[in-house]
Order: structure tokens, then sequence, then C-alpha cells
């Protein structure tokens, strides 16, 4: 197997999954959260699972630079809910299946979802919709 280069990493994703209303008021508190203290990339709430994942979240996307300080903020700040972290490195299925990390409850993934596109995806630059006004 080749060894892989770090700089084949282009930025990163935390998929935060919840579970009916009360998770999702508390995956809703995170959200703040983490918008109030890092220079991340939001997405929009999927109340409904979608695409691979099996389990209703939001993504937040973040760049290389900012994994050293949110990845181990949220991994004693989840609050108990699932979450998926990925590199994008174009590999989307790898990227997904079998170069991530949990943390809390290990969840499902929707492999079929991967066999619709097979090409190398493009992740597009971070542009953060964050503004944080706390220190982590």
């Amino acid at each position: 197997m080749t060894v892989q280069q770090l700089d084949a990493i282009r930025s990163y994703h935390a998929h935060i999954y919840f579970d009916g209303q009360e998770q999702r008021g508390i995956a809703e508190i995170l959200r703040e959260e983490i918008a109030q203290r890092f220079s991340v990339l939001i997405g929009r709430w999927h109340d409904h699972p979608i695409g691979p994942h099996t389990r209703p979240m939001y993504q937040v996307a973040f760049s290389t630079s900012e994994f050293a300080r949110f990845v181990p903020w949220l991994m004693i700040n989840q609050r108990g809910l699932a979450v998926l972290i990925h590199p994008n490195t174009g590999r989307s299925r790898r990227d997904h299946l079998s170069d991530s990390l949990w943390l809390g409850e290990k969840l499902g993934i929707n492999d079929e979802a991967f066999r619709v596109d097979a090409q190398t995806n493009q992740e597009p630059e971070i542009v953060p919709n964050t503004h944080p006004t706390v220190t982590p």
C-alpha cells in the first residue's frame, strides 16, 4: 500500500448527527457554540437522512489549519451526539468509510450513496460563515 501524503487532505468535514427533537435541541446549542469559537463553514440543517448519512445532521467544514483546535474541542464538547470527522481528499467513499474518525456513537454509513458518484469530487474552498467571538 502506498503511503498517502498529508497534503492530499484539502479540508475536513464534521457531521453532527441528531435523533429526535431533544437531540436536535442539543445540536442547535452545539452549533452556536461552534460558530462562536471557530472560523468554519456551517452547513444547513438536514432533518432527514441525506446522501450516505443515515441520520439527520448538519455539516461543519473546516480547514486543515483549524483541525488542531477544533477537533480536540469537539471531542470534549460533543454533548453526547454522534460526530463523524473525515478528510476531504477527493475520494469521498474512502474519506467517509475508512479514513474517518467517530466521536460518540458510531453510526452506519450508506455505502450505496457512493456508487452514484464514483468520480473524484472537488471540495470547494472553505470560506467561513462564522465570526468567532469566544476563545475555545
